[in-house]
């Protein structure tokens, strides 16, 4: 576990991002079919019909086995696509196995924009988020662009809004102690890596225990 104190939110990104980079090819492998493992039986994903996952690009923890069970399960399964530069919106679109996919302004593959493929967050049942950090009360630290925080703002305006379950995934050595939040950083409902389950402390209405 990483400590916060005295960091930056910049040096702790730098620090975090260094160390899930630092991984072999052969640990991001095993790293991937674990947190398959822990997530791909778990109510929370058999029960979901609209899930949105990403793409791996630095180093983050893989969820493309999710990604292909769910497809194979008969989800529907969602990327995240930007708008061109220099707009920060980011949208949610449906993905079917096998099309192909382009770089984004990142790198990242992502579908071409289509209108009638896209699913607003609140219409997603479940949200596998990638990140930089967490720490066990649901904070999560992002890249730094604010692409998610932006596209799930509306939670902090409709008390009651469920949708969707937000599931941040990591690497174990992406656990802080604490993180530095700011008021527009959203809250995780729970963080799974490749070593177990972090359930944020509060979150009583979701039913976020380990697998089952």
């Amino acid at each position: 576990m990483i400590r916060a104190e005295g960091l930056s939110r910049a040096a702790l990104r730098r620090e975090l991002r260094q160390a899930r980079r630092n991984l072999s090819a052969t640990e991001q492998r095993l790293a991937a079919r674990r947190l398959y493992r822990q997530l791909a039986q778990h109510p929370l994903f058999r029960r979901a019909r609209h899930i949105a996952l990403y793409l791996p690009n630095d180093g983050e923890i893989d969820p493309r086995h999710l990604l292909q069970a769910a497809q194979r399960r008969g989800k529907a399964t969602y990327l995240p696509v930007l708008d061109a530069w220099p707009s920060t919106r980011m949208v949610f679109q449906r993905v079917y196995p096998g099309e192909t996919l382009r770089p984004n302004r990142f790198g990242i593959p992502e579908p071409a924009r289509s209108r009638t493929r896209l699913r607003r967050p609140w219409a997603l049942d479940l949200l596998l988020m990638p990140l930089v950090g967490f720490d066990e009360t649901g904070g999560r630290l992002g890249m730094g662009g604010g692409f998610y925080d932006r596209s799930l703002a509306y939670r902090s305006r409709r008390k009651n809004c469920r949708k969707p379950t937000l599931l941040g995934l990591a690497h174990e050595c992406q656990k802080v102690d604490r993180l530095p939040l700011e008021s527009w950083d959203v809250a995780l409902d729970g963080t799974v890596t490749d070593r177990g389950w972090y359930r944020q402390r509060g979150a009583g209405h979701r039913p976020l225990a380990g697998p089952a």
